[in-house]
């Protein structure tokens, strides 16, 4: 089908086409970097926690939280922060909570805000492209006072193929953005349900050494 089109034409007659192909680097790049960073990240937490549980209990509480900052998934950095705030008033806890937990979702977010926004306006600047090869096209046909079926399906099959290049762009970019937030979704209510699991066996071992004073 495109055997005998002429890309290096197209680019050059086309300031479009450049700026789809710079959109193209810029999504490919970031994209690669966030799959390298959620691919880092994708460690499940659970073994760890549990580790980290069985320390916090019995008094290990540094221990406990040094285990927590060794898990690479956000549920260790959240619950690291649950650890070291053990002391503090309930409400103190809960705040040092949502903070970590809104330091892991900016680190988790970074970035997929230009993928969404390549998904969103790739398909707009391929358009753009297309009226501007049709209007390309009639100025030639006027300039040439020719009209005949080669001149115009050539003129459109140039200006065509940049709404096929934005779009080209664009689904990746779509796909990849919204898989990435549901990642980020699933890996941030891990993290906080992870704990308020751990805070709360720390809460009922305190609550069993103290009716064990008392009880004595």
């Amino acid at each position: 089908m495109f055997e005998h089109f002429d890309w290096i034409g197209a680019m050059r007659n086309s300031p479009v086409m450049v700026l789809i192909l710079g959109c193209s680097v810029l999504t490919f790049g970031y994209a690669f970097e966030r799959l390298a960073y959620f691919w880092k990240r994708r460690q499940s937490p659970d073994a760890s926690l549990a580790k980290a549980t069985e320390l916090a209990r019995a008094g290990n509480l540094k221990e406990a939280a040094w285990t927590c900052t060794t898990i690479a998934h956000p549920a260790g950095a959240v619950s690291a922060q649950v650890l070291q705030s053990a002391g503090m008033a309930p409400e103190a806890q809960e705040e040092k909570l949502q903070i970590a937990l809104s330091e892991q979702r900016l680190m988790l977010d970074r970035n997929l805000g230009v993928l969404g926004t390549m998904g969103n306006t790739a398909p707009l600047i391929g358009l753009l492209g297309t009226v501007w090869g049709i209007m390309r096209a009639f100025h030639d046909m006027a300039r040439t006072g020719s009209a005949g079926p080669s001149v115009v399906a050539a003129g459109v099959a140039e200006a065509l193929f940049t709404t096929a290049a934005g779009l080209l762009v664009a689904v990746p970019a779509v796909l990849l953005y919204n898989h990435l937030v549901r990642r980020m979704s699933v890996m941030l209510t891990t993290a906080e349900n992870s704990a308020r699991s751990l805070r709360l066996s720390l809460n009922e071992t305190s609550s069993s050494e103290t009716l064990t004073r008392r009880a004595a």
